[in-house]
């Protein structure tokens, strides 16, 4: 298959969605994890974390810190995180390997701390957002939304349970993410 300005096949001669380039992090992500399903409310909440830090920045950023998140983060560990004290809080801002913005790094201790209130599975809760029925596969990078009705109503939902950094964008890249919507470019060998 031909390179195309929403495909580029690697050198593995698979076509895969131009976004993955040709960074060897990216591609691993893109084939192994971009929107593969994930179930289970540890995994859940941690994609909603990394994709709350990614917030103006790029996800490869994200992507290469994501071992130091997970040990900054104690694994994203929702019990754990949620007891963290205040001064975990000034110990994450000295954490070079990390993104030190006070606000998402605060943001992650009380999302933590209202996932544990919630009184229903974060999972499930995110799932009950998957469009039904799926939009049609993309044939093209400029098909694919930033924002959707059903990543706009997950940010509200979240917003009054009193989650941070999960606005409309963010929510969709986590959907895409998560797989509650799989926006891999027809052609893509991931495409289903």
């Amino acid at each position: 298959m031909p390179t195309s300005p929403s495909l580029l096949t690697g050198s593995d001669g698979k076509a895969r969605c131009a976004w993955a380039g040709a960074d060897v992090e990216y591609l691993r992500y893109h084939d192994e994890e971009w929107g593969t399903p994930l179930i289970g409310d540890r995994p859940v909440f941690e994609k909603i974390s990394l994709e709350g830090f990614q917030a103006g920045l790029s996800w490869i950023t994200i992507l290469r810190r994501r071992p130091a998140f997970r040990e900054a983060f104690a694994n994203f560990d929702i019990e754990t995180v949620a007891a963290f004290p205040e001064a975990k809080v000034e110990e994450l801002m000295t954490n070079a390997a990390i993104i030190r913005h006070r606000g998402k790094i605060t943001a992650v201790i009380s999302n933590a701390r209202t996932t544990l209130e919630l009184g229903q599975s974060l999972s499930d809760l995110v799932w009950s957002f998957r469009p039904d029925p799926l939009p049609r596969r993309p044939t093209s990078l400029s098909e694919v939304p930033a924002i959707t009705p059903e990543s706009t109503a997950l940010s509200v939902a979240l917003r009054k349970r009193g989650f941070r950094f999960v606005g409309p964008t963010t929510m969709y890249a986590l959907m895409q993410s998560a797989g509650l919507v799989d926006d891999h470019v027809e052609g893509c060998w991931r495409a289903a």
